[in-house]
């Protein structure tokens, strides 16, 4: 695996990793499905959408509620998902402290690159203070023709620095962000705390993650380390 040195820049997924936004945006979810007629846990419809787009969920979604998933719908369901985020957001743990050093030792080679769409990671990042490390440096894949699992967003994020993916060291919580991270040939840190809203550390590594760790305070030691 790379070292910290052959690193040239680090990629970070947002919702999971930078901000603590999926128990928020999925309530959010569980109740407007469940007024469709879905009734899922809050622990079934974390299963079923973290690190997804809803947007390209329209056909499970529709079989399941036999209704058609409107525009008009999925417009309701950002309005009140951004208003659950301004109400509780909050950066996940030691998050700040990690991206400050990663910024640092990597002369402000990293960039944020989500699935979500650009206006809630930009809410999220501000919201939390995150936006100073990476205003300018924001990719979603909503922008793009594909978005994760696909690896797109991190092949765009990668363009934009000027550096080969095969040199990105990506920082992702998910199996469909991992998916996404090795897909572009960067190679994938999986962030796997005990809270509900991440994947398993058996799941992140099946699906390519090469390093699993539990705690934010715990990247540079791991990046460092190669």
């Amino acid at each position: 695996m790379p070292t910290l040195l052959s690193f040239a820049a680090v990629l970070f997924d947002c919702d999971g990793v930078l901000v603590d936004s999926e128990p928020i945006t999925n309530g959010v979810l569980r109740d407007m499905l469940e007024e469709l007629g879905w009734r899922l846990t809050p622990e079934e419809c974390m299963r079923l959408f973290v690190g997804k787009a809803v947007r390209d969920e329209r056909s499970l979604i529709e079989s399941r509620t036999g209704r058609p998933l409107t525009d008009a719908w999925l417009a309701e369901f950002r309005e009140r998902r951004n208003q659950g985020l301004r109400e509780r957001l909050q950066a996940v743990r030691h998050a700040p402290e990690a991206v400050a050093w990663v910024h640092g030792h990597y002369q402000g080679r990293i960039a944020c690159a989500s699935g979500a769409d650009l206006f809630k990671v930009r809410l999220q990042l501000e919201m939390t203070g995150l936006m100073r490390w990476f205003d300018g440096r924001i990719f979603s894949g909503h922008d793009l023709p594909r978005s994760k699992p696909h690896p797109d967003v991190y092949l765009a994020a990668a363009a934009a620095l000027g550096v080969d993916p095969r040199r990105c060291a990506v920082v992702e919580d998910t199996v469909t962000g991992t998916a996404a991270g090795v897909a572009a040939g960067a190679t994938v840190f999986g962030y796997s705390p005990p809270e509900a809203g991440h994947d398993a550390p058996g799941a992140l590594r099946a699906a390519g993650a090469a390093r699993i760790f539990t705690d934010m305070a715990e990247l540079p030691e791991l990046l460092s380390n190669g």
